[in-house]
C-alpha cells in the first residue's frame, strides 16, 4: 500500500463517509483526511469529488452506487477520467482489479453475513488485491480479529457505528479504523 494512504489511515482512525449534500458540507470541518463518497450520479459526481478534494481531503468515490454507471470496467475508466477521484470503493473485484490498473486506490468491502462471505472474501482478496478492505457491520468484533488475522491488508469497520464506544471495540478488535455516515462520530 502506498505511503500517503497508509498515513492517511493512520493519521486518524475515522473514515467519513457521506451520503449527501449535507454530509458534503459537515465532512469539510472533519479533522478526517479520507472521505468515502458513497451518492451522486454521472452528472454531478466530478462536483462531489473536487469539493472534498478542495478541502484538502482524500476522495474515495463507491463506484457501485453512483447512479448512471454500470457495475463494470468501464465505469472506472469513467472514475479516473471524468474525477480528481484518489481511489475506488467497491464489492466487485474486476472493479478492483481495473482501478489499481489505472493507480487508483482501492478499498473492496465485504457484507459479512455468513460464513460462505467469509470463506469467499479470503478468495477474492487474493485475486484483487485491493489495497485496503472494509467489512461491513462493524459491530462484530469477533469477526473483525478472526479478519484481521487472516490478512495483512488494513481492515475498515464501517457500518452501523454510532458513537465512541463502538469505535473503540471496532479498533480494539484489530481494525485499522472505521467508516461512518454518523456525522456525530466524525468529531470525537
Amino acid at each position: 500500500m502506498n505511503q500517503i494512504l497508509k498515513d492517511a489511515i493512520e493519521d486518524n482512525p475515522i473514515i467519513v463517509a457521506i451520503k449527501d449534500d449535507d454530509c458534503l458540507q459537515k465532512c469539510k470541518s472533519s479533522e478526517s483526511r479520507i472521505v468515502f463518497i458513497l451518492y451522486g450520479d454521472i452528472l454531478n459526481i466530478a462536483d462531489i469529488v473536487q469539493q472534498v478534494k478542495d478541502a484538502g481531503k482524500m476522495a474515495f468515490v463507491h463506484i457501485d452506487l453512483i447512479q448512471g454507471l454500470h457495475s463494470n470496467e468501464i465505469a472506472v475508466d469513467f472514475i479516473k477520467q471524468h474525477t480528481k477521484a484518489d481511489g475506488i470503493i467497491s464489492t466487485k473485484a474486476p472493479l478492483i482489479v481495473r482501478a489499481r490498473e489505472l493507480g487508483l486506490y482501492t478499498v473492496m468491502r465485504f457484507f459479512m453475513i455468513d460464513s460462505m462471505a467469509f470463506s469467499n472474501m479470503e478468495r477474492q482478496i487474493r485475486n484483487a488485491k485491493p489495497d485496503v478492505i472494509e467489512v461491513l457491520p462493524a459491530l462484530m468484533p469477533k469477526m473483525i480479529r478472526k479478519i484481521c488475522a487472516v490478512t495483512t491488508h488494513p481492515v475498515i469497520a464501517g457500518g452501523l457505528v454510532s458513537d465512541k464506544e463502538d469505535v473503540m471495540g471496532c479498533l480494539e478488535a484489530g481494525a485499522s479504523c472505521i467508516s461512518s455516515t454518523n456525522a456525530g462520530v466524525w468529531f470525537l
